[in-house]
């Protein structure tokens, strides 16, 4: 693995492997064990969206790691003011040691990556979420005990999480059901992957079709960053998409709810849900720092690439 742009890209193994360091990382941390695998690295984090999780969890883990982390937002870049992201590549690979970018298009990372000489990570884009999916999976199999043969259920837009979620959970042996309303689908690149699991894979317009027997259930906001302008038109198409009493009741009895955040509470998710599950949900959230210092040890350690 030289770098993370999407998990489409990684084969199981890999997926597992960072899963499996990303449960030593944590154990370490929890027990007062120091681990300085990147002494010395830099990793520049490039934010042309905004963000909590994405920017604390990454500033943290390259300093628990002996690193240093550099913000970098479209401000402080040429490449917001029209520099080639070809010319970002070449120079920041001069500088540093890895890149994290979070931003709208799917193909600035994969340029960064193609011409840059570093590694690069996708912290968010509008096709896929694969730092926060990684963590999903952490979280799942840390309360399941397994991956294989769970059932995941996703509801909502099929947006960059549906895209990852539904990749991330059949390459690790989940049965995966979506339930999305038309028009707004899962990406065709997705989908055309998915077809090759056959009935591990169901899409469907029915939320308690997805949920039923479902050992975990996923949700995401009705309008993800930069289609705030659509809330109107998406509350009309998204209504009773929602994780609620009658979706936890035709779910597994002891069914996992995982949210990404931030969650509109009583939109795609009611509030009574939310809170009976937040612990799950909050060592979800606990679990990008985890997962995403492995990546980092991957990628940037000594023994990478």
């Amino acid at each position: 693995m030289n770098h993370l742009l999407k998990l489409l890209d990684l084969s199981k193994e890999e997926i597992l492997g960072i899963l499996n360091l990303a449960d030593q990382l944590k154990y370490e941390l929890g027990h007062g064990i120091r681990h300085p695998l990147l002494a010395g690295k830099t990793l520049g984090m490039i934010f042309q969206k905004a963000s909590t999780r994405t920017r604390v969890s990454f500033e943290t883990g390259i300093y628990q790691l002996g690193g240093y982390g550099l913000f970098l937002s479209s401000h402080d870049l040429q490449i917001g003011r029209g520099e080639p992201v070809e010319d970002t590549a070449r120079v920041l690979s001069r500088y540093l040691d890895g890149i994290m970018i979070r931003t709208f298009d799917q193909e600035e990372v994969e340029t960064l990556a193609r011409v840059g000489s570093i590694p690069v990570i996708n912290g968010l884009t509008d096709f896929c979420h694969p730092c926060q999916v990684l963590a999903d999976l952490m979280t799942v199999r840390e309360h399941k005990g397994i991956l294989e043969g769970l059932k995941m259920a996703y509801i909502g837009d099929s947006n960059n999480m549906a895209n990852s979620l539904i990749v991330g959970g059949l390459k690790t042996g989940m049965r995966v059901a979506a339930a999305c309303p038309d028009g707004y689908r899962p990406a065709k690149e997705v989908l055309d992957f998915a077809a090759d699991f056959g009935d591990a894979f169901t899409l469907t317009g029915d939320c308690l079709e997805a949920a039923a027997g479902a050992d975990v259930i996923f949700t995401d906001v009705w309008a993800s960053m930069g289609q705030e302008g659509e809330f109107n038109q998406r509350k009309l198409v998204f209504e009773g998409y929602q994780i609620n009493d009658a979706v936890m009741a035709v779910a597994h009895p002891e069914a996992m709810v995982q949210h990404c955040l931030p969650a509109h509470r009583g939109e795609e998710i009611t509030a009574e849900v939310f809170e009976a599950h937040a612990g799950e949900i909050f060592d979800e959230a606990e679990n990008r720092l985890h997962a995403q210092k492995a990546v980092l040890c991957l990628l940037m350690g000594e023994d990478a690439r």
